[in-house]
């Protein structure tokens, strides 16, 4: 793994040297919650100046290449972005490029939820180059409760029903995650989210939790086993369960806002 990282960062330096760049790696890694089989590698790349087009360019494909040139996979775990600190600060209209799931673009805009940014400023690891983190504005409190409805909202929506995935019980991981930051501010790694849960009573079912952090644990054990596949498929209402919790706190969370 620590390999990999530094060939990818040694590539992204020689193609940005001269935009002094200054390299990050965020989330569930630094963090100390990476599973393989499950978990990304975020990364983000910041410049002093614009990234050019024959760098985008270059950039653009670069997990592809190292993945053949070394026979490593865990360049493909790698997500991010590769963008101006002008851009990634004022949301200024420059080239972009662009890591996500299996897909890679270059584009000229940018988004990072306010989750993200905050595990950035907190807890990212400096790669390469000046550490530039306290000229971020960290997120409001609006900003992090308004990320914190719209992930409720999308609960709500799309995981009434589930399918047989194990990322099926990422939802229950996400809303342990999001009643953490309501009530702290902070930001927690998955796993250690769904122990907190546990730990504070907020879980509905203690079984079907300890069973979500257990596959967590160890996805590539689980991902192919058929029973725990079909039980993947079953936990909408136990995530619409959950749900009802995250829903009561905001509600209390509106309350104690609205008499301050």
């Amino acid at each position: 793994m620590n390999t990999t990282i530094n060939i990818l960062t040694s590539r992204l330096v020689t193609i940005l040297s001269a935009n002094n760049p200054s390299i990050y790696l965020y989330g569930s890694i630094v963090l100390k919650d990476f599973k393989p089989g499950w978990s990304d590698i975020d990364i983000i790349c910041l410049t002093d100046t614009e990234i050019g087009l024959l760098q985008a360019n270059q950039l653009i494909d670069l997990r592809q290449q190292l993945t053949e040139e070394t026979n490593t996979d865990y360049f493909r775990f790698f997500e991010g972005n590769i963008l101006s600190k002008n851009t990634f600060m004022n949301n200024k209209a420059e080239t972009v490029v662009y890591w996500g799931t299996g897909s890679q673009r270059i584009t000229d805009s940018f988004s990072l939820d306010p989750f993200s940014r905050m595990e950035i400023i907190d807890s990212g690891q400096l790669l390469y180059g000046p550490d530039i983190r306290a000229s971020f504005h960290y997120p409001a409190n609006e900003i992090i409760l308004e990320a914190i409805v719209s992930h409720y909202e999308t609960i709500r929506k799309y995981a009434v029903t589930t399918s047989r995935s194990i990322y099926s019980a990422g939802w229950l991981l996400d809303i342990a995650r999001c009643l953490y930051t309501l009530r702290t501010g902070k930001i927690i790694a998955k796993t250690k989210a769904g122990e907190w849960a546990l730990m504070e009573g907020l879980v509905p079912d203690v079984h079907i939790m300890e069973q979500v952090i257990s596959i967590r644990n160890n996805p590539n054990k689980y991902k192919s086993d058929e029973a725990v596949l079909e039980w993947c498929g079953t936990l909408g209402e136990y995530i619409q369960n959950f749900a009802d919790v995250l829903e009561k706190e905001l509600v209390i969370n509106a309350v104690k806002k609205s008499r301050s």
